[in-house]
């Protein structure tokens, strides 16, 4: 008889490995953004992303050859995988374009209004993801603290056009997740959710960079190499599979709790790494938008008997 594979141990709390995991990801996601501003003058904006989304194809494809995934298996999901995928790839090109626009910090704070466009928007199609009033209250303090900081930006230069294109990458990464919460997508495994969204980027971002001019410099200097290498390999791959092992084993909504960080560390990496300039109205906009996300996850208590 076949041995039966034993599911992971749950825990109902974040212990120190998790709070270490996370606080790595939330670090590196930080300074991903930097990373892909520093890297610009060299490769740019659609160009880079493609060879990061595609080198990360290639990793979870690898993966997926190792770990048994069937990829190409018919299970119907092939039709909303692939508006996911284009989905994420248009989220991926307003972020890396908004980075020719305006500061790592900033763009940062507008891509994580994408939590709130799902508790907008998918309540439409499921019925249980209806918000509770604390929630509401997370809801309405985030898009503030998004409206204040846009107004801070029009007086900026090109600056506006950076934040609207992170205000419209949070937005198509919230439309992916409504997507994926609403479809056949959530009975397939991640790692072949991911690779519809790598796979689709990969077709689509080339054309798109040659349709705007984007000249392909090759080849690149050794730290446009190692760029393009750590966030096809850390950003694109292992960070993604740390998170999806951690869903595993510890509860959802305090770990996404954690990603609050993500724009402290970005604002700290933009400051020191690249000399961005750090606004009150930012740190005002980043604190907002943490506390937003905090109120947005927190469990309603359990009504008494």
């Amino acid at each position: 008889m076949a041995a039966v594979p034993s599911q992971p141990v749950r825990k109902n709390h974040l212990d120190l490995l998790a709070v270490g995991l996370l606080m790595m990801c939330c670090l590196f996601w930080g300074a991903q953004q930097v990373l892909i501003k520093a890297t610009l003058p060299e490769l740019p904006p659609v160009f880079q992303a493609w060879l990061r989304l595609g080198g990360a194809m290639l990793l979870v494809g690898l993966w997926c050859q190792f770990k048994g995934i069937a990829l190409f298996s018919r299970d119907g999901s092939l039709a909303a995988g692939l508006l996911a995928g284009a989905l994420f790839a248009a989220e991926f090109a307003c972020i890396y374009v908004g980075l020719e626009h305006t500061g790592a910090s900033r763009l940062t704070v507008f891509l994580y209004t994408a939590p709130f466009w799902v508790a907008l928007l998918l309540p439409l199609k499921i019925r249980a993801e209806r918000l509770q009033p604390a929630q509401w209250l997370g809801l309405a303090l985030a898009f503030s603290a998004v409206a204040f900081a846009l107004r801070e930006g029009l007086g900026q230069g090109a600056t506006w056009q950076g934040d609207l294109l992170g205000l419209a990458a949070g937005m198509f990464w919230g439309l992916t997740t409504v997507v994926i919460r609403g479809s056949r997508l959530t009975l397939i495994p991640a790692e072949k959710l991911l690779f519809y969204q790598l796979a689709v980027s990969s077709a689509v971002l080339p054309l798109l960079s040659l349709a705007l001019g984007e000249a392909w410099h090759w080849p690149p200097s050794a730290f446009a190499w190692g760029s393009v290498l750590t966030q096809a390999s850390v950003g694109g791959f292992l960070s993604f599979l740390v998170w999806m092992w951690m869903l595993g084993r510890y509860p959802a909504t305090r770990m996404s709790t954690f990603v609050c960080f993500t724009p402290l560390f970005s604002l700290m990496f933009g400051a020191l790494w690249l000399g961005e300039t750090v606004t009150p109205g930012v740190l005002a906009a980043i604190a907002a938008v943490a506390a937003g996300l905090v109120l947005m996850n927190r469990q309603p208590a359990p009504a008494s008997d």
